[in-house]
């Protein structure tokens, strides 16, 4: 799978990608990650990448050259690739989604917007729009994270066991809980490990973990 991400600030995906099952699955899985900094593709001799809005109003708008542009280069990398917009009108971005991206090992462009928002008109060259929750954020970069990390950790052999991603939160129907865990001590701070975990019988061991599952 390989994922571009457009950007004005490729240096905070760096420790992000670089680390954990996110470097693994480049390392080991043929994940390939591409950062493009969206400054590159900005206009006359001091790269603008913004203005301010028609009809007035606070803060800068990104322009809609840059991007598009941004996003024609990555199109030609990956043609076949859809492009992701992180933004409060998109389609809250869940568990279920993940998976489809994951299964489908599509490749993926994610565009980050910046300051007050980016020119309306670069939603023709947008496939897919998404939102992380109701919260507002100082860019993209964040939802974008979330978006790879979620999607990258479901792909084949990157998370250890085999049934890793299957007995987790959000699996059935986005909205079921996983049980409580416990390991070692068996007593913390007057804390004990549930005595049917200590048991060694399976069968009442999974029941225990369905009935505490919400």
């Amino acid at each position: 799978m390989k994922i571009q991400v457009i950007t004005l600030f490729p240096e905070m995906f760096e420790g992000v990608l670089g680390s954990s099952m996110l470097w693994k699955a480049k390392e080991r899985n043929g994940v390939e990650y591409e950062l493009i900094d969206l400054r590159q593709y900005g206009i006359g001799p001091r790269k603008q990448v913004d203005d301010p809005p028609y009809g007035g109003g606070d803060g800068m708008l990104m322009k809609p050259e840059p991007i598009v542009a941004a996003i024609e280069a990555a199109k030609k990398l990956d043609p076949s690739a859809k492009v992701y917009l992180p933004t409060p009108r998109g389609e809250i971005f869940k568990q279920s989604k993940a998976k489809k991206i994951a299964k489908s090992e599509q490749g993926m462009i994610i565009v980050c917007p910046r300051y007050e928002g980016y020119d309306e008109r670069i939603t023709k060259w947008i496939d897919e729009q998404f939102c992380i929750g109701n919260y507002v954020l100082t860019g993209g970069e964040i939802p974008a994270m979330a978006l790879i990390d979620s999607v990258v950790r479901l792909l084949p052999g990157v998370l250890g066991g085999e049934a890793s991603a299957e007995i987790e939160s959000f699996q059935a129907d986005d909205k079921s809980i996983e049980f409580p865990q416990y390991t070692r001590p068996e007593d913390f701070k007057g804390m004990k490990v549930p005595d049917v975990l200590l048991s060694g019988h399976h069968a009442e061991i999974q029941k225990w973990r369905k009935e505490n599952s919400k």
